[in-house]
This record gives C-alpha cells, structure tokens and sequence, in this order.
C-alpha cells in the first residue's frame, strides 16, 4: 500500500520521529503507515546517512541508460532533417554513411527525436471516416442521374483563379453547364444549378464527390446547406466514395477535354475564359461524336426532363405514423432522457421524421431521403451503410 498522500514528506517525518521514541518497534509502525518493511529500513537507512533531506521525493529516473542515442548522432538526424525534410528511413540511410560505427535508433525513436525537437508537426484529429461502399451509378434513361464537379481552380492571364463548375447528365453526357465562378462555395453554385433546372429539369439524383459544397464527410448522409436544398427540390445527393474519382468516370473524362481544350492556355479575365468554356460545351454537346452513344452526339441522345423546376418549395407531409422532430439550429433534436441527439446543423430549422422500426430504433428521414437510425438504447445515430441487420 503506497504512502498517504496527503504529505509524503510529513508521514515520514512522522514515521522516523515515532520510530526514535523507542516505544514502537519497526514493524509495527510500518503496518500502521501502510508501508512495507522494506520501505520502512530504506527511510530509516536514508535519514541516518542524509538527515532531513532523506525525506524529499527523490527522481525514478534512471542513473544511466546503456541504450540512450548519443547526442553527436541526434545532432546528426536533425541537421539532416532540417536540409531535406524526410522521414526517418532515409534519415537513418544518411547518418549511417557519415557515421559507419555509430549506434543508431529505431525508426520509432528518430521519430520521437525529431517530434521533441518540433521538426514533426502534431497530427490532425482523425476525420470521420466514410466507409466505401463501391456505389454504382450507370442510368438507365436521361435525367436518372446528373452528375456535378469543380474542375479545379487555376490561374488566367490576369493572375486571379477560376473555378469551374461543369453539370452534366450520366446518361447521354450533355453537359448543361460550364461556368467559371470566382469561389468554390454554395452561394455560387446555387446560382448556376437554378439556372440549368429552369431550363433542363430537375433530375432524379445528382452525383458528386464529397468536397465542398456539395458533401461533408464529418455531417450525417454527408449533408451540406446545398444538399438539403436539392432535398427539398426532391433531388436525392448521392456520393462517390472518398478518393475514388473513377466511379465519376465520364465526368473525369470530360474534365480531361476541358482542361486540354479550354485552359490550355487560359483567358485573360472571366468572361474571356467563359467564352473559351461556351465554345467547348457546343463542341462537346453538338458536334463531338461519342462511341458510348453509338457515335452520336450528346445533343441528338439527351431530352428535357419532365420533372419542372419548382416555383416554392412546398410543405413536406410525412405518412401519419411518423414521428416528426424540428431540428435545432445547433443541429440536434431534443430527446426524452437523453436531453439532445445529434443530427446534422445543416438541417438547423427542419422537420425530421422519425418511423420506429424495431422497439427502441427509430429510421430517420429527411423529406424522401433516408438519413440513418436512431438507437434509444446507446443513444446514437447510425448511417444508412454502417447499419448492419
């Protein structure tokens, strides 16, 4: 049993006072302190050789350790890492040729070398991970699926970024819209994507990678402002997995063309590098024969959707034996014990319903779209893919 905590340094004094008293024998006082004989003989041991100072908190640390890294090859790994900036395989490599009879450290102790002297930066709190779930998005007729990207910014003549947004239909590849915005936000896209559903449509699902602003892999279904938007419009967001650009493949694809026939070289401003995107979009859509569409264009494959754009976003109506809960501008839904549940603060303000499936788990849906479930029991909400029945 370890010393009193409440001063170490008073117990013993204590401890050694009692034991001159001659009234008490060893032992005895070691039980009552809670200490073992042992202990009991080094304190003793310690006070007639140093006195009072015996009863300070001495260091644990070693006296010496045979395998410490000599600080000549410390010094080494540093200035090596400071020249090249690389990791501690390679470091080794090179301390190993200046220094052929040197004791060198393990990769995990260059590492601790290198973090202690602050040339490795802290590491990030892990994002949420997505699971991959090798989604397959091949339509069926026009206006199934839209797919959406940003190209990705690049300078013009004048030194200021463009970033291109394209739209484009997964089935007969025309593409509605190329526009150069001056941000990669919501605000901007919003714009453009109301602009082509006037005049296109509205399609069943748009397909998009989980970049801003279209995906947050740290929300609930990787919601953003602007994919409940097309929630409420009735479009349904679906998402490639993570670093997989290939399962957008004809997007990339077109992407490719733009970026060779449309960037190469750049406008000078805005407007003169929109009128280089206008040129290939007629091209692409028009003129360009396509083998996936038996050699036929996009413009001669494509028709109009049916679906309109909608004027207002009407009032949605769950079945009646859905549970429905607004949603908070923090993001969360207040819940019986558990105070408030978590969703998603891109639903701040919404009405959610909730449909109970199973006795204590609850199915949670925005408008048409499923979000996940809720489980009464942990008190946490699962995605749609994580749940495993």
């Amino acid at each position: 049993m370890p010393w009193r905590v409440e001063s170490m340094r008073n117990q013993k004094q204590k401890f050694i006072d009692l034991y001159e008293t001659r009234k008490f024998t060893k032992s005895e006082l070691c039980r009552h302190f809670g200490i073992s004989r042992p202990t009991g003989d080094v304190i003793l041991k310690r006070y007639a050789e140093e006195g009072y100072e015996a009863l300070d908190e001495r260091s644990r640390r070693p006296r010496n350790c045979p395998n410490q890294t000599s600080q000549e090859v410390v010094d080494a790994l540093v200035e090596k890492r400071n020249k090249y900036r690389w990791g501690a395989r390679k470091l080794l490599v090179l301390v190993q040729k200046d220094m052929p009879d040197a004791s060198l450290p393990s990769e995990t102790t260059v590492n601790h070398i290198l973090y202690k002297h602050g040339l490795i930066p802290e590491r990030r709190k892990p994002r949420r991970r997505v699971e991959n779930r090798k989604p397959k998005f091949d339509p069926d007729v026009p206006n199934e699926i839209w797919s959406a990207d940003f190209k990705g910014k690049f300078r013009m003549g004048n030194a200021e970024y463009c970033n291109p947004l394209t739209i484009a239909d997964s089935y007969s590849r025309y593409l509605f819209a190329i526009a150069g915005l001056e941000k990669a936000d919501a605000e901007s896209c919003k714009t453009i994507f109301e602009k082509t559903f006037h005049e296109h449509g509205l399609p069943e699902y748009l397909h998009t990678d989980n970049g801003s602003p279209f995906g947050n892999t740290q929300s609930l279904r990787r919601m953003t402002m602007l994919s409940v938007w097309l929630m409420e419009l009735g479009v349904t967001p679906v998402y490639s997995d993570p670093a997989s650009p290939g399962q957008n493949g004809r997007h990339e694809r077109m992407h490719r063309d733009l970026k060779r026939e449309a960037t190469r070289p750049p406008g000078n401003t805005l407007r003169s590098q929109q009128r280089l995107f206008n040129t290939f979009r007629e091209t692409y859509n028009n003129i360009r024969p396509h083998e996936s569409l038996g050699m036929k264009t996009p413009a001669q494959v494509h028709v109009r959707s049916p679906r309109e754009y909608p004027r207002a976003i009407r009032e949605w109506e769950y079945d009646t034996n859905v549970l429905m809960k607004m949603v908070t501008v923090n993001g969360a839904i207040r819940w019986k014990k558990q105070g408030f549940v978590m969703i998603s603060s891109a639903l701040g303000g919404k009405y959610i319903g909730m449909d109970e499936v199973e006795t204590g788990l609850w199915a949670l849906w925005y408008r048409q779209v499923p979000l996940g479930y809720f489980d009464e029991t942990s008190g946490k909400v699962f995605e749609v893919e994580d749940m495993d029945f």
